[in-house]
């Protein structure tokens, strides 16, 4: 008889199925999630969370560690139905059913939430939630969404924020970074709350309690943000917010919650970075340079920021009616080419030149239609003669320019070319030089970029590269057009759009501010600030001052700083030369420098050369005064700064070699 016919026993099969496979077969996971006496438990290793069924509280647990949430609170969700708004708790809802659900590496819980009332009825809108817990992180997972009728979702806060009185220390990208101890005794205020803008650059936020930190990352960012609260005094509360998309809050809104046993806004810092890397937010100059090698001359170079025409429109709200001449103001391509070559010879060997004012009726006028350049200052053959001069000097030029304002007396102004808000109307305002203006549609920008970039090259000009205003400093542009419908998302993707343009026919690729999204795209950017009061320009620092952005992105960006005292975006009390050296970035010079500026110029460029290609990674505060600090970076630099005293060290010194700029 043969082996084949042999009748063999079960487990003679089992166990040779059990060789061929490598081992017993994998288990089941049994369900960690379960109705307990506190509520709904999720449960994994040491961790747990637990969910209250009847004020819908959350307490987080790991070890002795407790984090819990505020509990239902009126305002958390607002609904519209028969053109009228109203805000309700979610423990509002007359129905809310719970369903336990287990993946191969999560538990969780879903909440199905109905039966709001609205004018004395129920309404037909349906919001669903989901918490769970990942297996190998120990982080928890966030969900809302909505399954709207008649009724729509506008808004939503959810998850609530941790409960106040356990949080000793808030941390918020709050433009660069800033720290609020538990009774910070001045009123803190954000200057916009959705994801994107000036208060948060990136999207999250965190907490400390003792030596333990938690943080939150909002995985959709595009229609989030926070609620932000912080009274003379604290406490501080913020809590995400999620606001509709088009008028609906139609795809899930996610988040998570990160928890760390002994941990601070550095490990904060560093949770996102990976986070960043995941998603590829984060693109280091290495690889920028790697795809535009004309990028690696922005390492080690100043920055020179400069201008040709200032023309005010009499409707603008800068017009000076009591001065008229200072409303038109010139300087020449070729007067301003002249200030360049000075420069140089006064031992500036390399810089990076921005140029505002070039266009046809100058600065912030006549967008998107600003060709020719100004006349007045020489034409296309004075920007060429500037251009040629910049490239014989070893300076890259990039010019200022602008696709988001959009001025009614330009040649292609049209209202069916403008965004649309939900209400039906069209933004207007006549605040900035040029005058009466609405907003772009996105959808528009990258035609008009690439429509004035190809002809500016055409013409013969030798441009490398070009800043596009605000595109990273204001969160995305919603368009409720019927023919040019555009969610926030889809306006980001348009202006990343714009910036790949930018990229790839001329170079550096810049813009206003560095929010989160643009990051992938961009080069450089004019400043990361620091949050002041009472406004972004000038004031002392709302909170403490903290680098969170660039600890998180130093190796992805270039960033310039002005040196003195007080400049745009530095605290009036801080000296800017030792926050440009504690950051690793670079510095604005002046066309007329003098010898002591000069000398700071030298120092904050030799140090970008040595450690623009490196992460920072870490930061800390040397005394309990919190004006002594150090930075390191990953190749070991470290740098000392004393804001009291204008004190710096720089670990191990500059060398005579490093303070000389190549050719």
């Amino acid at each position: 008889m043969t082996w084949s016919k042999l009748k063999r026993p079960r487990w003679l099969a089992t166990l040779a199925a059990l060789l061929l496979l490598g081992g017993p077969p994998p288990v089941a996971a049994e369900p960690s999630v379960r109705l307990e006496a506190e509520g709904w438990t999720i449960r994994s290793q040491d961790r747990a969370i637990i969910i209250n069924p009847t004020n819908l509280a959350l307490t987080f647990r790991r070890g002795e560690v407790v984090w819990r949430t505020l509990p239902s609170q009126p305002g958390e969700v607002t609904l519209e139905a028969g053109g009228r708004r109203v805000t309700h708790a979610l423990r509002e809802a007359s129905r809310v059913e719970f369903k336990p659900f287990v993946t191969g590496y999560s538990d969780g819980v879903r909440l199905q939430l109905s039966g709001f009332k609205h004018n004395g009825r129920e309404v037909d809108a349906l919001l669903r939630l989901s918490v769970s817990l990942e297996r190998d992180t120990g982080e928890a997972l966030f969900e809302a969404w909505a399954a709207e009728g008649e009724a729509r979702v506008k808004e939503l806060v959810w998850p609530r924020g941790f409960e106040p009185e356990s949080v000793e220390t808030t941390i918020v990208p709050f433009m660069q970074g800033m720290l609020l101890p538990k009774g910070w005794p001045r009123q803190v205020h954000l200057y916009d709350s959705l994801a994107y803008g000036r208060g948060l650059y990136m999207p999250w936020w965190g907490v400390q309690q003792g030596r333990s930190a938690a943080m939150v990352i909002l995985e959709t960012p595009a229609d989030g943000g926070c609620r932000f609260d912080h009274p003379a005094g604290g406490p501080t509360r913020i809590e995400p917010r999620w606001v509709h998309s088009l008028g609906r809050l139609a795809y899930p809104r996610r988040l998570r919650f990160c928890f760390f046993d002994q941990g601070n806004y550095v490990d904060m810092a560093r949770r996102y970075r990976r986070h960043a890397i995941q998603t590829g937010t984060l693109v280091t100059l290495k690889e920028k340079i790697a795809r535009n090698p004309i990028a690696a001359r922005l390492i080690g170079a100043p920055v020179v920021h400069t201008s040709i025409l200032s023309h005010i429109q009499p409707e603008s709200s800068y017009y000076k009616k009591d001065d008229p001449a200072a409303n038109h103001q010139l300087v020449t391509f070729d007067q301003r080419a002249e200030h360049l070559r000075k420069l140089r010879a006064a031992g500036v060997q390399r810089a990076y030149v921005h140029l505002d004012g070039w266009g046809f009726r100058g600065y912030d006028n006549l967008h998107p239609d600003i060709l020719p350049p100004s006349p007045e200052a020489g034409g296309w053959d004075g920007l060429k003669r500037f251009a040629e001069v910049c490239d014989e000097l070893g300076y890259l030029f990039a010019v200022h320019d602008q696709y988001r304002d959009f001025y009614h007396d330009a040649a292609s102004y049209s209202d069916d070319l403008t965004i649309i808000e939900e209400n039906g109307s069209r933004p207007f305002m006549q605040i900035w030089w040029g005058g009466r203006q609405s907003i772009l549609c996105s959808q528009f920008a990258p035609g008009y970029v690439a429509r004035n970039h190809r002809r500016i090259l055409a013409e013969g000009v030798k441009l490398r590269g070009a800043y596009l205003d605000v595109f990273a400093v204001v969160p995305g542009d919603e368009c409720y057009s019927p023919d040019h419908p555009v969610t926030r998302a889809e306006s980001l993707a348009y202006r990343g759009q714009c910036f790949d343009l930018i990229r790839d026919l001329e170079g550096v690729v810049s813009s206003e501010e560095p929010a989160d999204w643009a990051m992938k795209h961009l080069h450089l950017v004019h400043h990361a600030p620091f949050a002041l009061d009472p406004n972004p320009g000038n004031g002392p620092a709302m909170g403490v001052p903290i680098p969170l952005f660039t600890l998180v992105y130093h190796d992805a960006l270039v960033v310039p700083w002005s040196l003195g005292r007080g400049g745009w975006g530095i605290p009036d009390e801080d000296l800017g030369f030792l926050h440009a050296l504690a950051c690793g970035g670079v510095p604005y010079v002046a066309l007329t420098p003098d010898p002591s500026h000069l000398e700071q110029v030298r120092t904050v460029c030799a140090l970008h050369r040595r450690v623009a290609l490196e992460p920072l990674v870490s930061h800390e505060f040397s005394d309990g005064s919190r004006r002594r600090q150090t930075t390191r970076f990953a190749d070991g630099t470290t740098v000392e700064v004393d804001f009291d005293t204008g004190q710096h060290r720089i670990s191990p010194p500059l060398k005579p070699e490093e303070l000389s700029p190549p050719p």
